[in-house]
């Protein structure tokens, strides 16, 4: 999910380069802009920091394991170039 406080952080910045005229508009103005943000920011390809650290735990996990799988069938091929020696 996308973080309101980041978005309110980013319509306070476009508010405040706006020209006085329009500033005057005020709230309407605000909470246009934020919605415009929210909409935009919802159509990109993103994930939260929260599924992409889970992410990188779960491949972190599957690294180890597939090491681990390796590092047995090394063994395995050693035991079995031994026998038939």
């Amino acid at each position: 999910m996308i973080n309101p406080t980041k978005i309110e952080e980013m319509a306070k910045a476009i508010q405040s380069a706006l020209p006085p005229g329009l500033k005057s508009v005020g709230e309407e103005v605000d909470k246009k802009i934020k919605q415009v943000i929210q909409a935009q920011l919802l159509k990109l390809d993103v994930v939260s920091r929260e599924e992409f650290d889970v992410q990188t735990k779960v491949l972190l996990r599957t690294r180890e394991k597939l090491q681990a799988l390796e590092e047995k069938l090394n063994q395995l091929e050693k035991q079995l170039a031994d026998r038939d020696e």
